[in-house]
């Protein structure tokens, strides 16, 4: 390869053409040429930068968007446990108010006295066979009494005020022949917790040897 010798004599042409260049046109080279570097600083400088900061703020409002995903989450957490303690709540209170099979009896009992009470004379008191619910059974009892209908209206009032469950169903009056009292027929439907069967447990078979 030839070397390229370069000298002030060959360079001297050059520096002419830039002396008849006009002052506008050399502070236009000037300007342009200082825009080039800053340009070119700026590109291999800030840019990297720049692009490295836009991806910083798309990861952080992709976390922000994150934490209010998990903030919803956490109160619909909150919010369903407090639905589960107010429904257990609520079952403990339904739950004292069932009777257990032990106390039907006794409850049945207290139906009749209340009757008895206020002057009803019973005519019928059947209990009927019990229908099985999820947890619990009704069981419903067959009732006619004779009674003036205040006294009917008084009977119902202190059965709704057990502290057990009694609904009075299907009431049909009646008035008795030659009297002032009335017959009345109704069905009384108290309920039973049902209690869950124990699992029992499968014994492991031993290998005879």
């Amino acid at each position: 390869m030839k070397k390229i010798n370069l000298s002030l004599d060959s360079l001297g042409p050059v520096f002419e053409k830039i002396e008849k260049i006009s002052k506008v046109q050399r502070i236009l080279i000037y300007s342009g040429s200082f825009l080039l570097l800053i340009g070119s600083f700026v590109y291999l400088s800030y840019l990297p930068k720049f692009q490295k900061i836009g991806e910083l703020n798309t990861d952080y409002e992709n976390r922000l968007q994150q934490l209010a995903t998990a903030k919803k989450n956490a109160a619909q957490l909150t919010r369903f446990r407090n639905e589960m303690k107010k429904a257990e709540k609520e079952y403990r209170i339904v739950m004292k108010a069932l009777p257990d099979k032990q106390e039907i009896p006794t409850l049945l009992s207290s139906i009749s006295q209340a009757g008895q009470a206020v002057g009803l004379e019973f005519l019928e008191f059947k209990p009927r066979k019990e229908i099985t619910k999820d947890f619990y059974a009704e069981i419903p009892v067959s009732i006619v009494v004779s009674g003036r209908y205040h006294d009917v209206g008084l009977f119902f009032d202190r059965v709704a005020n057990l502290p057990r469950i009694v609904n009075i169903k299907g009431i049909k009056m009646a008035p008795q022949k030659g009297s002032d009292k009335l017959s009345t027929t109704c069905t009384a439907v108290t309920y039973k917790f049902i209690e869950a069967a124990p699992v029992k447990k499968k014994r492991k078979k031993t290998k005879k040897k």
